[in-house]
């Protein structure tokens, strides 16, 4: 009777290694462009939300002949906090987003660059900053 031999397939220790090694760089290279990639979406979902909210209280004023005081803000879209017979809402559904980095968006009416100011404070969620952290406003800043 003839003895058969298997012969065990396996990986070297350094193989695994090399293998580490290459998926490392990858991701080291892959993440801050994903990074990158995510801060921008979030400043472009910023700037579409501020001209959806910007559309909402056009269509306020149009039926209510002003926009929103201060005070009232941006609730005035969802409910009719007035009650107001000229409110025809709601005017955005299901209710005011918030920004993309989980903050409530400042609204100012009247505001100091027209007939109202509307703003994201933007990643760090505080007044100011530059790059990722600067405002999203609905206004030019000069």
């Amino acid at each position: 009777m003839r003895k058969q031999t298997f012969r065990k397939s396996s990986f070297t220790l350094i193989e695994v290694v090399v293998v580490i090694i290459i998926l490392v760089t990858l991701a080291s290279i892959a993440t801050p462009l994903y990074l990158n990639y995510v801060k921008k979406a979030n400043i472009g979902a910023a700037k579409t939300q501020i001209k959806l909210l910007e559309d909402a209280l056009t269509g306020f004023k149009l039926d209510t002949g002003s926009y929103p005081d201060t005070s009232t803000g941006l609730r005035a879209l969802v409910e009719n906090v007035d009650q107001s017979e000229k409110w025809d809402g709601p005017y955005i559904k299901p209710a005011v987003p918030k920004d993309p980095w989980g903050n409530d968006y400042v609204y100012t009416s009247p505001g100091e660059h027209g007939d109202f100011d509307l703003l994201s404070y933007g990643a760090d969620g505080q007044p100011g900053g530059t790059g990722e952290n600067a405002d999203i406003t609905n206004y030019v800043e000069q």
